[in-house]
């Protein structure tokens, strides 16, 4: 066995929300995208709106041609995840999406609550980079083009990204209530 392997914690194992929720929301994105700090405010407003019933998993999709610090960005919030910071990290990376240099990334990862000493070195070592193209992989696999893209109970939405059109897909997703007898 090899003693220096590391185990990493995947971004798919981390929900917001109730886990036994009816209504999954897994979004696949970039955090350089301002189609997608779009779209996670509006996931937001949805989780707070919905309650109990919907639960939301970020899934990385780093569009590497036409931004160049996605993917790093996507590593930082890897590396937050191991420490249990990701939602912390992830919202920050968001906030800041023009300014996602290495730097910047030690920055909100200190901010987050982030205590690993190596950050930068990991970065540097992409030692999370392949955990973030297991997401990309993952995606296009699941027919995912462009971002944001959006999963309802694993169905690929292809609507409106707006709240009220995704208020009714999520509605129209959840199981009927069951009547009494």
């Amino acid at each position: 066995m090899n003693a220096n392997k590391i185990e990493i914690i995947e971004p798919r194992t981390v929900w917001m929300g109730n886990d036994s929720a009816p209504v999954s929301l897994v979004m696949y994105g970039d955090y350089e995208s301002e189609a997608c700090a779009k779209a996670q405010v509006i996931v937001d407003q949805l989780l707070k709106t919905f309650g109990n019933q919907v639960k939301f998993q970020y899934r990385h999709f780093p569009l590497t041609r036409i931004h160049q610090h996605a993917h790093k960005a996507a590593e930082a919030a890897v590396a937050a995840v191991q420490e249990g910071k990701f939602w912390e990290m992830h919202h920050l990376l968001f906030e800041n999406r023009k300014r996602l240099g290495s730097i910047s990334l030690k920055e909100y990862a200190s901010e987050a609550g982030v205590k690993d000493k190596n950050f930068i070195p990991k970065l540097v070592d992409s030692v999370y980079g392949w955990t973030v193209r297991a997401d990309l992989l993952e995606g296009v696999e699941k027919g995912v083009r462009d971002v944001p893209a959006l999963f309802i109970n694993d169905q690929l939405y292809s609507g409106n990204f707006s709240k009220p059109a995704l208020t009714r897909a999520i509605q129209e997703a959840a199981p009927a209530k069951k009547k009494r007898a």
